[in-house]
């Protein structure tokens, strides 16, 4: 048995799973004491958008998505990236058959890895699967769906009109689930940060792609606009679930990186 062995436990998350989930059981009392989460965790999304910074940064912004995705307790998940370490052409798939946390490992749904591979051509790089913008995802997914299999994919060049289509792909289907990873803008003075990253937020709020080539920042831009593009296409509703930069835990103004994650809500017709 194949295992993707963790690569930044200690260094963007904790190893110890008891501190994994007390940090989790803090932002969820700071939640639950300011916002009505029973009423976000019972609208229909399986498809959010989350940062990926070391979790004293961003953690808490990603765990109100992850935190909603648990409520629908998807069979399958599909984490997507982007490459920070090294050059890619296309999209890496991660062909192992488990996925290491500290929580315990996930299983990788090998069914969808055979459909990417046979419908899309996907295929693995392996030094791509070292990479902190999918895995600091898992230990959350693990502690809200301990038993749901989970498929990473790491992006580099690729044309965001063909990512959407395997997201539409994977969101036909009422038991799968994506997670778009992203950071904003990176080191710049607060109130730059916030005008760039404000763009970012208009254009997934709008699903307007073109608005995130007019000074959106963000490291993983590509999945960004394929998910907008994949929610025009599935008429879902866009909802900006928290925004905060890095200066909110080191209260270093002058070079900050900014967080956002957002849900796409499926509507009732009816």
């Amino acid at each position: 048995m194949s295992i993707r062995l963790d690569a930044v436990a200690g260094q963007f998350y904790p190893s110890n799973p008891k501190e994994i989930e007390s940090m989790v059981h803090h932002y969820n009392d700071i939640l639950d004491k300011n916002i009505d989460m029973n009423t976000l965790e019972s609208k229909d999304t399986r498809s959010v958008i989350v940062p990926h910074a070391g979790y004293i940064y961003s953690a808490f912004t990603a765990n109100i998505a992850i935190r909603m995705l648990g409520a629908k307790n998807p069979k399958s998940i599909t984490v997507i990236g982007p490459s920070h370490r090294v050059y890619l052409s296309g999209v890496s798939l991660c062909d192992y058959d488990r996925f290491e946390t500290p929580l315990g490992d996930l299983k990788i749904d090998r069914p969808v890895v055979e459909m990417l591979k046979s419908e899309f051509g996907l295929r693995m790089v392996s030094e791509a699967h070292h990479e902190h913008s999918t895995e600091v995802q898992m230990p959350l997914i693990k502690y809200y769906m301990p038993d749901t299999s989970v498929v990473e994919l790491v992006c580099g060049d690729v044309d965001p009109d063909v990512l959407s289509i395997i997201i539409e792909k994977l969101l036909n289907d009422p038991n799968k689930a994506v997670v778009i990873s992203t950071d904003l803008s990176h080191y710049y003075d607060i109130d730059k940060a916030n005008r760039l990253d404000a763009i970012c937020l208009e254009a997934i709020d709008r699903l307007d792609r073109l608005k995130l080539h007019q000074g959106c920042e963000a490291c993983g831009k590509i999945g960004v606009e394929a998910m907008i593009v994949a929610a025009k296409n599935l008429s879902l509703k866009p909802e900006i679930l928290d925004y905060r930069t890095s200066a909110d835990a080191s209260q270093d103004k002058t070079q900050v990186v900014g967080y956002a994650s957002a849900a796409f809500i499926k509507e009732d017709k009816g």
